[in-house]
Order: C-alpha cells, then sequence, then structure tokens
C-alpha cells in the first residue's frame, strides 16, 4: 500500500464531464477531473472503516473551461487554484475570487454559481 501519493496529473486517465444542461448559466465549460483517491473516511487503503457510515473523502485535481454554471454544495470542499481565474458567486450576488496560489474551504450548504473567466485548475479534498 502507498501511504504517500503526489497530487499530479501525471499517469492518472482523466475523467471528461460538463456540468448538466438546466444548470449552465453561460458558456459550453468542460470539465476534466483526475481522481487520486476516493474511498470511505476513516480506512485505510483497500480496508473498511470500523462503526457507523463516516462518509466518503475524495482528492484530486479538477480543470474547467471557461463558463458559469449553478452550484450547491452538499460537501466540505478544500481547494486551491493551481492555474488561471474563476469567481464563485453567491446567491446574493458577492463574488469570492479564484486565482492562482489562493486556497479556500467551501462548506456544505453553498449555493450559487462559479464562474471561470480563464481556464482553471484546483486541487481538491471533498469531504462527503
Amino acid at each position: 500500500m502507498q501511504h504517500l501519493i503526489a497530487m499530479t496529473r501525471q499517469g492518472v486517465t482523466p475523467e471528461i464531464s460538463r456540468p448538466d444542461p438546466e444548470k449552465v448559466v453561460a458558456g459550453d465549460p468542460i470539465h476534466t477531473t483526475w481522481s487520486l483517491e476516493e474511498r470511505p473516511m476513516g480506512a485505510a487503503e483497500g480496508q473498511t472503516p470500523h462503526g457507523a457510515d463516516k462518509g466518503m473523502l475524495y482528492a484530486g485535481l479538477w480543470h474547467t473551461t471557461p463558463g458559469e454554471w449553478r452550484v450547491d454544495y452538499q460537501e466540505w470542499e478544500y481547494i486551491r487554484i493551481l492555474e488561471g481565474l474563476s469567481f464563485l458567486v453567491d446567491e446574493q450576488g458577492h463574488a469570492t475570487r479564484l486565482a492562482a496560489g489562493e486556497s479556500h474551504i467551501i462548506r456544505p450548504g453553498f449555493k450559487g454559481t462559479w464562474r471561470c473567466v480563464e481556464p482553471t485548475l484546483k486541487d481538491y479534498v471533498i469531504l462527503a
């Protein structure tokens, strides 16, 4: 079992997707995800956690092309922007700039839009 995983796209098969058409506000954004970790929380690789359902842990890299789409976060997510420029705009219209070198935590319950101005690459850790 490998205990240290590099946050890299090298050697990882990407998954290509788009937001659901009814969520798209502008453009035709294309998402590319390199999933590096996906497992039950509290479990080592290949093991099952003890006790009650502890949720899931996801980690990897994600890229989007320009566009804007509605988001409704039901999970906790840590992000670090590696390239590009995007904005998270809440339902009240407040825009938070997401630029290269910045890190943010998105808490469950955030609703609004993700607006990608320049192709954006982030790494992420999601607790769901």
